[in-house]
């Protein structure tokens, strides 16, 4: 499960675009480290996570490398958690889970729903397998979105401001769950938030105005880290990092 991703010299330009989204861009992605982007929205944040996915046309300008650290292809390697939490709404929570497994095979084993029980009591949601996504609280959708996640086992995980949606309190609560089931998991997290990038990240960047990323400072703690004193000075300082690349 210990893998890390470089991108190099990625640049993409969609099709029809004046100019391009990004050029020249280069990331790595520690092994089993939480890395966070931050920026403001149309900066090219999504269109970075979606080429590391290998979700981008071939209609539109593409280049650069990426690269694994074991040398192995990237592909099918990555599972993907997005803002919405994109549950089938005619299937029950543990089919769900299991959707993968499902649509790769077209059954789904004793074995692998013994996998998502287990999942899902490891992420508070025990007694709820039968219940439809419209009968549950957003925070508790999300949950089941990061179970059905997790059930993929990809070492790679590629997570678009999945909890952007959530009230404060079930935000945190959600961030402590991801950090604690994702520790041996490569991640990217896309966010616009300063405070949740300082809370989760092993490393931050910001997209910078030039369209490069530029790496900022963290607290000394480990992640997930505790919303006090220190954590509000270094979101202060983000904030005004913010304000001056992006006017």
């Amino acid at each position: 499960m210990s893998i890390c991703v470089q991108l190099s010299d990625a640049s993409l330009q969609y099709a029809g675009a004046a100019r391009a989204t990004f050029s020249g861009l280069n990331l790595n992605l520690p092994a089993k480290k939480w890395t966070c982007l931050l920026g403001p929205s149309g900066c090219g944040k999504t269109s970075l996570l979606r080429l590391l996915a290998g979700l981008i046309d071939s209609s539109h300008q593409l280049s650069g490398e990426i690269s694994c650290s074991d040398g192995l292809s990237i592909d099918n390697r990555i599972s993907y958690m997005a803002q919405q939490d994109l549950l089938l709404p005619w299937l029950n929570v543990l089919d769900n889970v299991c959707l993968k497994a499902r649509l790769l095979t077209g059954k789904v084993s004793a074995a692998q729903q013994h996998r998502a029980r287990q999942l899902l009591e490891q992420l508070n949601l025990s007694g709820i397998e039968k219940s439809l996504p419209d009968q549950l609280s957003g925070g508790m959708r999300q949950r089941v979105a990061l179970a059905r996640t997790l059930m993929q086992d990809t070492p790679i995980v590629l997570m678009d401001e999945p909890f952007s949606a959530l009230d404060a309190v079930n935000r945190y609560k959600l961030q402590n769950l991801a950090a604690q089931v994702l520790q041996d998991r490569t991640v990217l997290l896309i966010t616009h938030d300063p405070q949740e990038a300082l809370r989760l990240g092993d490393q931050l960047y910001l997209f910078s105005a030039d369209q490069q990323l530029l790496p900022l400072p963290l607290p000394d703690s480990l992640p997930p880290r505790a919303v006090d004193a220190e954590l509000g000075h270094y979101q202060q300082s983000l904030l005004q990092k913010m304000q001056v690349q992006h006017g």
